[in-house]
């Protein structure tokens, strides 16, 4: 057996590769989402740290212009530029079609941080003011602000965290050059909200009465760390509250998301082909069931030899129940359990061969499963997932902003955080 190994080099001229030359075709569909891929591409090299050392000071300046250059008057940032009919056109009543975005405001937000922007010509308070009008009476957040102020767009968790980050990184520990008339987002329906999506097994959906899914359950444990980093109180949620009924069967649901089942064999099709030539499918139903044999079903299931030290050697993680691991649910479930607290609950070493020998790609990046090519967003999050776990190479992240802790320290050197105008 190989030795895993980090081929950060390859990774580098991979994250290299999609900011300085055009993505694949396959990324035209995402065009609208060019802020998020921005995010994993800059942010990608910023855990690798070498950002700085790869991109001149004018390309990074470069960047954070175009940033800016998707912020909207009104408040918050569009997902790319695409939609940006210029300001002598924009009017009340045509804004509605050139809106905000809730998503891309946090990682533009997260973006600017990156790269050592200190965030002066971000419109502060009317992102803060136009925050509110995004939140559901439910307490759930939307996407966007269609006509008439509708608030559309998905209503899941999603976008719970992303609203709940934006308000962390703008509102800041003392709320610093912000007037009175500045409201704040209904924090107690977004906590009930939260909370009313958690399943019966322990994990969280993305609304209520839904299944429990990894993806929904960062976003909601990611939310909550961000709203009691802001808390004055010491009263958290029970969520992430240890001990508490919600936090433990929390706990337990995620450990138990690793797997070793990593979907390399594809199921064979010719039983069903076979079948569907077989002439008449209309058979009575009634005779087909009084034909039906337990005992010789149970026969005819196969045979499964017991996990081996070979196979208990890949470890990742699946976001369902009774699903393959995938790339991406080794960042949405270790992360998660990082922000509880209790990462040490994982086999470490698992998930490392698994991400390392079955997901990296060989000309860099991750893929999402077992030989799949790599892409921008199982490649940023297969490394975050390494970096949880000490990866030699790469920077230490915080786990709710998905950033290195170096972009934690220049927000937290903003006025807002220290008390200053």
């Amino acid at each position: 057996m190989s030795e895993a190994v980090f081929t950060k080099e390859r990774h580098i001229k991979y994250f290299l590769r999609c900011l300085k030359t055009f993505l694949p075709d396959l990324y035209t569909s995402n065009d609208s989402n060019r802020m998020l891929l921005a995010f994993f591409t800059l942010s990608g090299l910023d855990l690798l740290d070498v950002l700085e050392s790869k991109t001149t000071p004018e390309e990074r300046q470069g960047y954070i212009d175009w940033i800016y250059h998707c912020q909207v008057p009104s408040g918050g940032f569009r997902g790319f530029s695409g939609t940006d009919f210029g300001s002598e056109r924009r009017t009340q009543d045509n804004e509605a079609w050139d809106p905000a975005n809730v998503p891309s405001t946090f990682f533009a937000l997260v973006i600017l941080l990156i790269l050592g922007d200190d965030l002066s010509r971000v419109k502060r308070v009317e992102c803060l003011k136009w925050l509110p009008k995004m939140q559901r009476p439910d307490g759930s957040f939307g996407e966007v602000l269609g006509p008439g102020d509708n608030v559309e767009g998905g209503g899941d968790l999603r976008f719970c965290c992303f609203g709940a980050g934006t308000r962390y990184l703008l509102r800041g520990k003392s709320g610093a050059g912000l007037e009175e008339g500045v409201e704040d987002i209904d924090v107690e329906k977004l906590v009930a909200f939260i909370e009313s999506c958690q399943a019966y097994d322990g994990g969280m959906a993305e609304g209520p009465f839904c299944e429990a899914h990894s993806g929904h359950t960062y976003c909601a444990i990611g939310a909550l760390t961000f709203l009691d980093r802001l808390s004055s109180g010491s009263k958290k949620a029970p969520l992430i509250t240890p001990g508490s009924e919600q936090y433990e069967s929390l706990v337990r649901w995620l450990v138990t998301r690793q797997t070793t089942e990593l979907g390399e064999e594809e199921d064979s099709d010719e039983d069903a082909d076979d079948e569907s030539h077989n002439g008449d499918n209309t058979q009575d139903l009634t005779k087909a069931v009084a034909e039906l044999s337990l005992d010789e079903s149970i026969d005819k299931l196969p045979h499964l030899p017991p996990p081996s030290d070979e196979t208990l050697r890949w470890a990742g993680f699946n976001g369902r129940c009774n699903k393959y691991a995938d790339t991406c649910y080794s960042f949405w479930n270790t992360a998660t359990l990082d922000m509880l607290g209790k990462l040490p609950l994982i086999d470490a070493a698992g998930n490392r061969q698994y991400l390392l020998q079955k997901t990296q790609h060989f000309v860099g990046g991750f893929g999402k499963g077992v030989g799949e090519p790599p892409d921008l967003l199982h490649s940023y999050f297969g490394m975050v997932s390494l970096a949880f776990q000490g990866e030699q190479g790469l920077n230490r992240i915080d786990p709710a902003l998905c950033a290195t802790h170096r972009t934690v320290q220049r927000l937290h050197a903003l006025p807002w955080w220290q008390g200053m105008e």
